[in-house]
């Protein structure tokens, strides 16, 4: 039994340094950094030597070891066939209209048809700006196939056009019916976050914007077909979709938390949602290797997040220093002593 395991362990050795040899020696100028070994790959190896040696095997290691990717970025429900990426954009889009509607009758500001009013104008306004904010930073991709740009269910929108112009169109929206803005900036806070949490699934669909190679127990398959150059087959990457769905998602619970007990309010709650999302988008970023546009040593959108972290943080710089100042004890007049406020 320890010739055998020793055998094997020299097998799994050699096939290690074979595989990164392989991956070394293929395509020229990769990005692929040595020992970069397929966990799939080990995994056969292993189960080569349980088979040997009389190891228990654990069948369900397959999934433990990798998340798998679709094998098609669409759904067949019967005699229908749906857009996997479309689809899920469209359940955010419910779920964060149904929250809408539940905290605007909450708050006592508006009711749940005004918010599905508002999101009939705003969600489109979102999609269109973000595949325009995706266009115009990815020019080089459409450039020479002007006809793709329409073909949104393909993937690409940038999430800050999607934001700017879905919110500016909502808060216009809003207005019509006469609801605060303030109020109406905290409703929506946590429904936004939601909506992307449930949305980035499409990615996933899509088996598009995922991170680096890892050789992590959730690393993500990728089909042949989809792999960038100069990684093996078999390669896993960085769910990055779901890392940023997950921080969304806790995003949006710690939100309607703080917004419970009365720690931020209103248009302060929107700010700390784009405080808190910037900050995850910025690392999850960093770990993406879908082409983009870099800027010294960044790509665009990290220097996107930085840019609005900072007005963010400053809008709520100001707003403490000026609740502050309305409760100074200087500037309060005591009831029935005759004082007066000082300037």
């Amino acid at each position: 039994m320890a010739a055998a395991k020793n055998q094997y362990d020299t097998v799994d050795h050699a096939a290690k340094g074979s595989q990164r040899t392989n991956i070394a020696s293929s395509q020229p100028g990769s990005k692929v950094t040595t020992g970069a070994i397929p966990v799939s790959a080990l995994h056969s190896i292993r189960r080569e030597r349980a088979a040997t040696t009389d190891e228990p095997i654990v069948e369900h290691m397959n999934w433990l070891a990798s998340i798998p990717s679709p094998s098609a970025g669409s759904l067949q429900l019967g005699p229908l066939r749906l857009n996997a990426y479309g689809l899920m954009i469209a359940l955010g889009v419910v779920v964060a209209t149904w929250l809408l509607g539940k905290r605007f009758v909450a708050k006592g500001i508006a009711t749940r048809d005004d918010a599905s009013s508002i999101a009939i104008i705003a969600v489109p306004a979102g999609v269109i700006g973000g595949r325009l904010y995706h266009v115009a930073t990815t020019w080089e991709k459409y450039s020479e196939n002007p006809g793709e740009i329409i073909q949104v269910w393909k993937g690409g929108l940038g999430i800050w056009g999607g934001i700017t112009l879905g919110v500016i169109v909502g808060i216009w929206a809003a207005k019509r019916r006469n609801i605060p803005l303030g109020p109406a900036l905290g409703a929506v806070a946590p429904s936004l976050a939601f909506a992307q949490a449930i949305g980035r699934w499409g990615n996933w669909f899509n088996q598009e914007l995922f991170g680096r190679a890892t050789t992590l127990p959730w690393g993500l398959q990728i089909s042949d077909k989809n792999l960038p150059a100069g990684f093996e087959s078999g390669t896993l990457f960085h769910p990055t979709f779901l890392y940023e769905s997950i921080g969304c998602a806790l995003l949006g619970v710690v939100l309607l938390q703080l917004d419970r007990r009365g720690k931020a309010r209103d248009g302060m709650l929107f700010a700390w949602y784009v405080v808190g999302y910037v900050t995850m988008r910025f690392f999850i970023e960093g770990l993406r290797i879908d082409p983009a546009r870099n800027v010294a040593g960044l790509r665009f959108n990290q220097w996107t997040s930085i840019v609005v972290g900072v007005v963010a943080i400053a809008w709520i710089v100001r707003r403490i220093r000026r609740n502050d100042a309305s409760v100074d004890p200087v500037n309060v007049r005591t009831a029935g002593d005759g004082s007066t406020p000082q300037p």
